[in-house]
């Protein structure tokens, strides 16, 4: 499966965004998705995941009640609603794919990441 992540910008602190995934190339409804980021200087660290239905979540605590994820199977895309942005969530944001019916698994696809920057 080939990822494609898009909809990262710059905003201000207490702002909202975006991001969306495309897949191609498999069926996406047999893959759990999740969203992880890299900061300058640190190591990439997981954000959220779905599982192949949506009906199951999980979320890092830095962004439980602020971000949302979601997906449509019909448009092959997983969704990052991110809202109340803070400067501290300045990162790439990369998605993955994996091939488990658990909800988090080690992810052996990944997209291209898609930069956010939040200003204070």
């Amino acid at each position: 499966v080939q990822l494609q992540a898009s909809g990262g910008g710059l905003v201000q602190a207490g702002g909202s965004l975006r991001l969306s995934c495309v897949a191609s190339g498999s069926t996406f409804s047999t893959y759990g998705m999740g969203w992880f980021r890299q900061a300058p200087g640190k190591e990439r660290e997981f954000v959220v995941a779905i599982s192949r239905s949506g009906g199951g979540t999980y979320y890092a605590d830095s962004v439980k009640g602020r971000f949302t994820i979601s997906r449509d199977n019909a448009k092959n895309t997983v969704y990052l609603q991110m809202n109340s942005l803070k400067p501290e969530d300045t990162a790439v944001y990369y998605c993955a794919a994996h091939r488990s019916e658990a909800v988090v698994a080690f992810y052996d696809y990944w997209g291209q990441g898609t930069q956010v920057t939040v200003s204070s």
